[in-house]
């Protein structure tokens, strides 16, 4: 009878949860500092969700220690579904990263839906000679121990595609961190780096405008927008299985009830479906994930999968951070 009773009261107040959730604004948590790509994504999330959730929603950027200071926060928050984390791959490849990690990355939160993806493309300074990513091989191979790859910092989007793109060519290059992409792309504009391989959000602009040199994109499919659509992928041209994408999910402290996990999940899955955010990622070079990961459980086991891809190429790279 007591059990009865107890499971009774769990489905009443599962019950309750969901139909009062949310009763005050909602906080994502944006591990970034504002006008980045993470927090552009954020943004426009933010708006996508507010009809389907009937809930006003808060960005806070919590920058710092390559995103692991907003998802610390996030990590020991009250599980009560008003504060969640929006973050990208480093959700992934921070396990292997930084020895002193102060959360479990599949232990310490709930999964709620994989939201985008952005591909990367791979740039050069202006005066590099070589014009295809051909000439730009032959240049590498001719080169090496003398080239500059830049990144924006420790665990960037710009230095895990680095590290793989090192990785895959067997080429060590001289990699130069910079504490934001801002400053990488002025040096790179200005010929104090050869090459880096960055976010769509942040190079088709340079790329349209003709300032960098554009070898090729990171998919394995060639992208449709106006000024990337002539780039090859890596992968077709000889770097078979090359794949980096920047992808962003959202996320809640662990212990979040299931009935308000259910309800964020299935506000997502609406405002993916979103004209206005469409456009709004289409914009920024972003697609919008339409597959399984949307769903929690789903999402959980890409995020493991990604953890177990990127972190032999960390360990081997020897990069890594308190």
């Amino acid at each position: 009878m007591r059990h009865a009773l107890i499971a009774t009261l769990a489905v009443l107040t599962a019950g309750s949860a969901l139909a009062e959730y949310p009763e005050k604004p909602i906080t994502i948590v944006v591990p970034f500092a504002a006008g980045g790509p993470t927090d552009k994504v954020a943004r426009d999330l933010a708006e996508a969700l507010r009809k389907p959730l009937g809930a006003t929603l808060i960005i806070e950027n919590v920058g710092g220690a390559g995103g692991t200071l907003g998802a610390t926060k996030v990590a020991k928050a009250a599980p009560d579904g008003y504060t969640v984390l929006l973050h990208h791959i480093g959700m992934a490849t921070s396990p292997g990263l930084y020895r002193n990690l102060q959360y479990k990355t599949l232990d310490d939160f709930e999964y709620l839906g994989l939201i985008n993806e952005v591909p990367m493309t791979l740039i050069g300074r202006p005066t590099l000679p070589a014009n295809s990513y051909a000439e730009l091989a032959k240049w590498l191979d001719a080169n090496k121990g003398k080239v500059n790859l830049a990144n924006a910092g420790l665990g960037s989007a710009s230095h895990l595609c680095g590290l793989l793109f090192q990785s895959t060519l067997k080429n060590d290059m001289t990699t130069v961190p910079y504490k934001g992409t801002a400053p990488a792309m002025n040096d790179l504009l200005g010929g104090q780096v050869d090459i880096m391989c960055d976010q769509t959000t942040n190079t088709t602009g340079q790329i349209e405008a003709g300032k960098v040199k554009a070898y090729a994109v990171t998919t394995t499919k060639r992208l449709t927008a106006p000024a990337l659509a002539k780039l090859p992928t890596l992968d077709e041209s000889g770097l078979k299985g090359f794949n980096v994408s920047i992808w962003h999910g959202l996320y809640a402290p662990k212990g979040t009830p299931k009935a308000v996990v259910d309800k964020v999940n299935a506000a997502l899955k609406v405002a993916l479906q979103d004209p206005d955010f469409h456009k709004r990622q289409e914009a920024l070079g972003a697609v919008i994930v339409t597959d399984a990961r949307v769903n929690t459980a789903d999402h959980k086991k890409f995020v493991e999968a990604e953890i177990n891809k990127w972190g032999p190429i960390i360990k081997a790279a020897g990069q890594y951070a308190d």
